[in-house]
Protein backbone atom coordinates (compact mmCIF):
# COMPACT_ATOMS: atom_id res chain seq x y z
CA UNK A 1 0.00 0.00 0.00
CA UNK A 2 1.10 3.73 -0.75
CA UNK A 3 0.48 6.29 2.03
CA UNK A 4 0.04 9.38 1.23
CA UNK A 5 3.50 10.13 0.88
CA UNK A 6 4.10 7.42 -1.82
CA UNK A 7 6.62 5.25 0.30
CA UNK A 8 5.03 1.72 -0.31
CA UNK A 9 4.01 0.16 3.39
CA UNK A 10 2.08 -2.76 4.58
CA UNK A 11 -0.70 -2.27 6.91
CA UNK A 12 -0.61 -5.17 9.62
CA UNK A 13 -3.00 -4.39 12.11
CA UNK A 14 -5.20 -1.84 14.04
CA UNK A 15 -5.81 -1.46 17.29
CA UNK A 16 -8.45 0.27 19.59
CA UNK A 17 -6.78 2.25 22.04
CA UNK A 18 -6.80 0.95 25.75
CA UNK A 19 -7.96 3.07 28.66
CA UNK A 20 -4.82 1.49 30.34
CA UNK A 21 -2.82 3.16 27.48
CA UNK A 22 -3.35 6.70 28.24
CA UNK A 23 -2.04 8.58 30.61
CA UNK A 24 -3.41 11.22 32.75
CA UNK A 25 -4.43 13.57 29.75
CA UNK A 26 -6.14 10.89 28.21
CA UNK A 27 -3.20 10.85 25.82
CA UNK A 28 -1.29 7.67 24.63
CA UNK A 29 1.55 7.18 26.86
CA UNK A 30 4.45 7.55 24.87
CA UNK A 31 6.01 3.95 24.99
CA UNK A 32 3.30 2.32 23.67
CA UNK A 33 4.02 2.81 20.66
CA UNK A 34 7.20 0.51 20.16
CA UNK A 35 4.67 -2.11 21.93
CA UNK A 36 2.76 -1.34 18.75
CA UNK A 37 5.92 -1.68 16.34
CA UNK A 38 6.53 -5.10 17.64
CA UNK A 39 2.84 -6.02 16.78
CA UNK A 40 3.37 -4.25 12.93
CA UNK A 41 6.47 -6.35 12.78
CA UNK A 42 5.40 -9.09 13.81
CA UNK A 43 2.69 -9.18 11.80
CA UNK A 44 4.38 -8.13 8.84
CA UNK A 45 6.62 -11.59 8.96
CA UNK A 46 2.83 -13.47 9.39
CA UNK A 47 1.74 -11.29 6.37
CA UNK A 48 5.08 -12.86 4.04
CA UNK A 49 3.97 -16.42 5.06
CA UNK A 50 6.01 -17.71 8.04
CA UNK A 51 5.17 -16.55 11.63
CA UNK A 52 8.18 -14.94 13.91
CA UNK A 53 7.47 -18.24 16.16
CA UNK A 54 8.57 -20.52 13.85
CA UNK A 55 11.95 -18.73 12.89
CA UNK A 56 12.56 -18.87 17.03
CA UNK A 57 11.80 -22.85 16.73
CA UNK A 58 14.75 -23.02 13.88
CA UNK A 59 17.41 -20.75 16.19
CA UNK A 60 16.59 -17.17 14.97
CA UNK A 61 15.76 -14.19 17.47
CA UNK A 62 15.78 -10.80 16.59
CA UNK A 63 16.72 -8.55 19.32
CA UNK A 64 16.30 -4.91 19.48
CA UNK A 65 19.12 -3.01 19.04
CA UNK A 66 18.18 0.56 18.32
CA UNK A 67 14.77 2.11 18.50
CA UNK A 68 13.13 5.23 17.47
CA UNK A 69 9.95 6.43 17.18
CA UNK A 70 8.88 10.21 16.43
CA UNK A 71 6.11 11.40 17.69
CA UNK A 72 3.29 13.84 15.33
CA UNK A 73 -0.12 13.50 16.70
CA UNK A 74 -1.65 12.54 19.97
CA UNK A 75 -3.78 9.36 20.03
CA UNK A 76 -6.60 8.94 22.84
CA UNK A 77 -8.86 6.72 24.40
CA UNK A 78 -10.92 4.64 22.22
CA UNK A 79 -9.20 5.92 18.90
CA UNK A 80 -8.32 3.01 16.25
CA UNK A 81 -5.04 3.31 15.35
CA UNK A 82 -3.70 1.70 12.08
CA UNK A 83 -0.40 0.14 11.98
CA UNK A 84 2.10 -0.16 9.09
CA UNK A 85 5.20 -1.73 8.69
CA UNK A 86 8.17 -2.16 5.96
CA UNK A 87 11.41 -3.08 5.36
CA UNK A 88 13.36 -1.58 3.33
CA UNK A 89 15.21 -3.93 0.74
CA UNK A 90 18.51 -1.79 1.65
CA UNK A 91 18.57 -2.76 5.28
CA UNK A 92 17.97 -6.13 5.21
CA UNK A 93 22.03 -7.55 6.38
CA UNK A 94 23.29 -10.84 7.11
CA UNK A 95 23.89 -9.57 10.43
CA UNK A 96 20.90 -6.72 11.12
CA UNK A 97 17.97 -5.38 10.02
CA UNK A 98 15.94 -2.43 9.92
CA UNK A 99 12.18 -2.29 10.40
CA UNK A 100 10.36 1.34 9.67
CA UNK A 101 6.67 1.87 10.71
CA UNK A 102 3.56 4.27 10.92
CA UNK A 103 1.06 4.42 13.07
CA UNK A 104 -2.19 6.54 11.77
CA UNK A 105 -5.03 7.77 12.99
CA UNK A 106 -6.84 7.76 9.58
CA UNK A 107 -4.96 7.51 6.18
CA UNK A 108 -4.25 11.27 6.55
CA UNK A 109 -3.42 11.96 10.24
CA UNK A 110 0.14 10.60 11.17
CA UNK A 111 0.34 9.80 14.98
CA UNK A 112 4.16 8.63 15.04
CA UNK A 113 6.91 7.11 12.76
CA UNK A 114 9.84 4.65 13.74
CA UNK A 115 12.22 2.19 13.06
CA UNK A 116 13.52 -0.57 15.09
CA UNK A 117 16.85 -1.98 14.23
CA UNK A 118 17.21 -5.70 15.25
CA UNK A 119 20.94 -8.23 15.22
CA UNK A 120 20.05 -11.92 13.76
CA UNK A 121 21.13 -13.83 16.92
CA UNK A 122 21.32 -17.57 17.46
CA UNK A 123 19.82 -19.58 21.03
CA UNK A 124 23.07 -18.39 22.44
CA UNK A 125 23.12 -14.66 21.14
CA UNK A 126 25.67 -15.27 18.84
CA UNK A 127 25.54 -12.84 15.66
CA UNK A 128 24.71 -14.84 12.63
CA UNK A 129 27.46 -12.94 10.10
CA UNK A 130 26.39 -15.39 6.97
CA UNK A 131 24.18 -18.21 5.95
CA UNK A 132 21.21 -16.69 7.76
CA UNK A 133 18.28 -18.03 6.51
CA UNK A 134 16.17 -15.65 8.01
CA UNK A 135 17.57 -12.74 6.67
CA UNK A 136 17.55 -14.80 3.38
CA UNK A 137 13.90 -15.44 3.05
CA UNK A 138 12.54 -11.80 4.92
CA UNK A 139 15.21 -10.51 1.81
CA UNK A 140 13.23 -12.56 -0.88
CA UNK A 141 9.88 -11.70 0.52
CA UNK A 142 10.77 -7.94 0.86
CA UNK A 143 11.61 -7.79 -2.60
CA UNK A 144 8.36 -9.63 -3.64
CA UNK A 145 6.67 -6.98 -2.04
CA UNK A 146 8.55 -3.95 -3.83
CA UNK A 147 7.70 -5.49 -7.05
CA UNK A 148 4.21 -5.23 -7.00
Amino acid sequence: MLLKDGIPFMQTGAIRVRYSETDKMGVVHNANYLSWFELARTELCRNFGKPYKGWEIQGYYLPVIEAHCNYKYPATYDDVVLLFCRVPVEQIKPHSVLFEYRAMLDPDRLLAEGWTKHAFVNAESKIYRKNNLFQKWLLEEAEKFYAN
